[in-house]
């Protein structure tokens, strides 16, 4: 790993330390040193800093420039108590007007739909009684769709109806009340879940048929399957998110 490398790595760390999911830094950051390196680069600069963040393969209305800008502007701070010559970009540079999407707002219809579409449009009957569970879990509770797919079997207290929630935004936990209708749901799923997948032993809650947890990105993609073949939102202004299902109306 060449010493720009070995700084990244040491701010996300530290980041990471400091309870920072990172996301964005962990992605676009090694971009940004791999630029360094092939620059020949000693010290953070501001031309370096906007020549890599507004790179041609993105339109100039697009937020990644300023993402990108965000995430340098982060690792430079952190750099300029290291190295004296280090430029930090001003905010500013390379603007971006936050554009505010209107949430979809589901229907109880809308969400039995949903639940209903995933097993036709999935074919494994393990992955869509997951798919199924997990949107319903979502529209009852308001919870992210990452905290969901986090959660290990242990997290479910059946007694109490509670689920505890680890690991949350800003790496704190919490614990969230549930109903009975909401444990009775997540019971059915445990016990159609080891029923079809009997031989796979995993601490995740919901798994795919593999045992591994739900991948993030997978799920979003196959959510807007199940979107498009329900036809819910078809006649709305606003394609339905997986992060709207915290926005129910009921009739």
């Amino acid at each position: 790993m060449s010493p720009w490398g070995d700084r990244a790595e040491e701010y996300l760390w530290l980041r990471r330390a400091l309870g920072h999911e990172l996301a964005e830094a962990n992605r676009l950051l090694p971009r940004f040193v791999a630029y360094l390196d092939a620059c020949g680069a000693t010290s953070i600069t501001i031309e370096a800093a906007l020549a890599w963040a507004v790179q041609p393969e993105v339109g100039a209305d697009s937020k990644v420039r300023a993402r990108r800008m965000t995430v340098v502007r982060g690792f430079a701070r952190h750099m300029a108590g290291i190295d004296p010559d280090t430029q930090i970009p001003p905010t500013g540079l390379v603007p971006y007007r936050q554009r505010w999407r209107p949430p979809f707002i589901y229907t109880d219809s809308d969400i039995q739909a949903l639940m209903q579409q995933t097993a036709r449009t999935i074919p494994t009957a393990a992955r869509a009684a997951t798919y199924r569970t997990v949107i319903g879990l979502l529209a009852a509770t308001g919870m992210r769709i990452g905290e969901a797919l986090r959660l290990e079997r242990s997290d479910v207290d059946w007694d109490d109806r509670v689920i505890t929630i680890r690991a949350s935004k800003f790496a704190k936990s919490r614990e969230l009340p549930v109903s009975c209708s909401v444990i009775e749901a997540l019971a059915a799923y445990a016990g159609e879940r080891d029923q079809l997948l009997p031989r796979v032993q995993t601490r995740t809650f919901f798994m795919s048929t593999t045992g591994t947890p739900v991948i993030y990105a997978d799920f979003g993609a196959t959510f807007r399957t199940l979107v498009r073949d329900s036809g819910v939102g078809r006649d709305s202004s606003t394609r339905p998110r997986t992060h709207d299902l915290r926005h129910i109306v009921s009739a």
